[in-house]
């Protein structure tokens, strides 16, 4: 085992063997790792941010040390439509988080209101049939640094979020097994996170009882044909296709059916949005309604070209990006040059599934002097973006038009 910055490291071979310890203890309440002289800068007012290395990661950035909420650095996202699972951002809701973790002794356990409890192993749901697909993770928050006025919550530019190949089993074929009863409503998901302090709300969420046997809620033991990083919810975690990532409960290990709707602070308080159409108010003031957060927007982003870089002027410049939406699959996508009076086609690259990343590029030609870049997509169903920011409290579910500033010469 070495030791990098104060961090105990242990090698993947001994983490799959032994107990699960990565050895994150030390980390806890600690700010892990910097590596010395390195930073980032967010576009935001007070942007700056430590690059820091946590057990299984590659720097990223730091927003807070107690729990871990780490963000990818957003020029990994011009790497590749999947993101590493040592790039994947990191984020918990409660400092009390699984430091080790014995993947022998592990158990999920399914009660409530179902026929025949279950006591589960991660040999048992290995056994059962698997599913695989790619998709979207990302944290409701992405992007809330942006938001104009500001708003409260994690400081978050758009890295908050990301692609992978997840490999699990059916959350109906688990509930099959238990049998529901009748008068089952929704399914509660509780993890191995819990709160420091007696008063804090324990993080659980929950589901409708038909959205949780649609046979694409996945109880994912496999991330990029690899185990989940300790990070990201190892040894088994909730994957909920084009839904935020606060459904994506992590170190998942009790499923409660219940027969009435879960009405705890993480689903009747936090994480709701207005209920409207554009989920939006008037900047500063408060929705007289909401609802629970669900699935995301359609988003689109230039991954190649950074704000304020400059580019040839009279040549032309290959612009790459991607694309996703809450999974009904992207359609097009288009980029403008004119500040959105015209727009021209871009070319979409290879389909990956309807919940994945789809990366797009296309080629421009500038006139010399500052010019702007701006890229928009429409889904299957021609839901596209907005040209101007909308705003709530939260800072939830960013979607604009994104416009990228650079210089021409």
């Amino acid at each position: 085992m070495a030791d990098r910055g104060g961090i105990r490291w242990m090698a993947r071979r001994d983490f799959i063997r032994g107990a699960g310890a990565v050895g994150i203890g030390s980390l806890v309440g600690a700010a892990g790792g910097l590596m010395a002289g390195q930073t980032t800068v967010l576009p935001v007012g007070n942007g700056d941010r430590p690059l820091v290395q946590y057990p299984q990661k590659r720097p990223l950035i730091l927003q807070t040390s107690r729990p871990p909420q780490l963000e990818t650095p957003f020029q990994m996202f011009d790497e590749g439509a999947i993101t590493p699972n040592d790039a994947f951002f990191v984020r918990y809701h409660l400092a009390g988080i699984p430091t080790e973790v014995d993947p022998d002794a592990f158990r999920l356990s399914v009660k409530g209101k179902v026929n025949k409890p279950l006591d589960l192993s991660l040999d048992d749901l290995r056994k059962l049939e698997p599913i695989e697909y790619v998709a979207v993770n990302q944290c409701s928050g992405n992007s809330r640094a942006f938001s104009n006025p500001r708003v409260a919550g994690g400081q978050l530019g758009n890295g908050a979020m990301g692609n992978a190949r997840w490999r699990g089993v059916s959350l109906k074929t688990v509930l099959e097994l238990a049998g529901l009863q009748a008068g089952a409503r929704q399914v509660r998901f509780d993890g191995m996170d819990g709160p420091v302090l007696p008063g804090t709300p324990d993080f659980a969420k929950a589901l409708d009882v038909d959205h949780a046997n649609d046979g694409e809620v996945m109880l994912a033991y496999s991330m990029n044909d690899a185990d989940l990083p300790l990070l990201n919810g190892y040894p088994l975690r909730l994957v909920v296709p084009g839904y935020f990532g606060t459904y994506w409960v992590k170190h998942l290990n009790e499923i409660t059916v219940l027969d009435t709707v879960l009405d705890n602070f993480w689903m009747a308080t936090a994480y709701r949005i207005p209920d409207n159409p554009c989920a939006c108010v008037v900047p500063g003031s408060a929705a007289k309604k909401t609802v629970p957060i669900a699935r995301f927007p359609v988003r689109s982003f230039i991954t190649n070209v950074q704000e304020g870089a400059t580019v040839r002027a009279g040549r032309s410049v290959l612009l790459r990006g991607i694309a996703f939406d809450g999974g009904y699959g992207i359609r097009a996508v288009d980029v403008s040059i004119t500040g959105g009076r015209t727009w021209s086609p871009a070319e979409l690259g290879k389909d990956l599934g309807k919940y994945s990343f789809r990366q797009w590029q296309a080629r421009v030609v500038l006139p010399k002097g500052p010019q702007t870049l701006q890229v928009r997509a429409m889904n299957a169903i021609g839901q596209s973006q907005p040209l101007d920011p909308l705003w709530n409290p939260a800072g939830y579910m960013r979607n604009v038009v994104e416009t990228t500033h650079v210089m021409a010469a």
